[in-house]
């Protein structure tokens, strides 16, 4: 049970959502909610003058991706904890929150009681997860069952400069090749990869750790 006093501050585009909330965490007396905003600007308005040791954080506003709010946020207050609580449940965006500085991640159909307990484990300095989170997390992608393909030295080389954006001709000249050689790099990265695309192919070798 939380044994101090709280202050929490929740972003959602949807004031049926905060009515719940803030409905759901009024009987719990040691959690104090100083605000509740829809945008992220007005949040951001907010921190600058005042404490927050725990942010319910929707990912999808309608002013500023919320992944992007979490490392403003973190960067502004590293003391607040950003707890993510979304109906998103794809695995990537779970990581890409917690890399940006979420102290948790949890879906909206979470309970009352989970949710009290996910935010204690926050101010324990814990990384936490709902129980719908942590089975998303457990449950490895397709890709990485896979395991990285085997890449040459040249293929690491390409793939790193489509990356950073460089057309064919610049890949061509930059490594004294033929725009065609570079051409066959890039339709057996794409195989490799089994992606559909060229940023389809940045995705999935972003996701592997290896651009």
């Amino acid at each position: 049970m939380l044994t101090k006093r709280t202050t929490l501050a929740i972003v959602d585009d949807h004031p049926i959502v905060l009515e719940g909330l803030q409905k759901l965490l009024a009987n719990v007396k040691e959690i104090e909610i100083t605000g509740c905003f829809t945008t992220g600007s007005a949040f951001i308005s907010f921190l600058k003058e005042n404490k927050v040791d725990v942010l319910l954080l929707d990912i999808t506003l309608p002013d500023v991706n919320g992944i992007e709010l979490c490392k403003e946020v973190k960067e502004m207050s590293p003391a607040t904890h950003v707890l993510a609580l979304s109906n998103h449940s794809e695995r990537s965006m779970i990581l890409q929150m917690i890399q940006h500085g979420a102290t948790g991640y949890l879906l909206k159909n979470i309970s009352s009681e989970e949710l009290i307990a996910c935010i204690q484990e926050a101010l324990n300095g814990l990384v936490t997860f709902s129980k719908a989170a942590r089975e998303i997390m457990a449950r490895p992608s397709v890709s990485e069952l896979k395991g990285a393909p085997q890449l040459t030295k040249r293929e690491k080389e390409i793939l790193h400069l489509i990356a950073d954006g460089k057309t064919t001709p610049d890949i061509a000249q930059q490594l004294n090749l033929s725009p065609l050689t570079i051409e066959t790099h890039r339709k057996n990265l794409i195989q490799k990869f089994q992606a559909k695309n060229v940023a389809s192919l940045i995705k999935l070798a972003t996701q592997q750790g290896l651009v």
